[in-house]
């Protein structure tokens, strides 16, 4: 299991742009850490979520 934003998931062996298509997150527009680290727009295709792994999604909102 992978802890995201405090909740368990089964996102294990997933890359990070699969779990961000599973929680159906357009990923122009967040930003993903990955246990305190930033993970870089360019490999979400590549980093593999791993058993344990806390994740954090934030989401931009735009506004005036």
């Amino acid at each position: 299991m992978v802890k995201v934003n405090g909740k368990q998931e089964a996102f294990d062996g997933m890359t990070v742009r699969a779990m961000l298509d599973a929680l159906q997150c357009q990923t122009d527009r967040v930003a993903v850490e990955r246990n305190e680290n930033i993970v870089p727009k360019a490999q979400y295709d590549t980093v593999i979520l791993q058993e344990g792994d806390h994740i954090e999604v934030v989401s931009f909102v735009g506004g005036g």
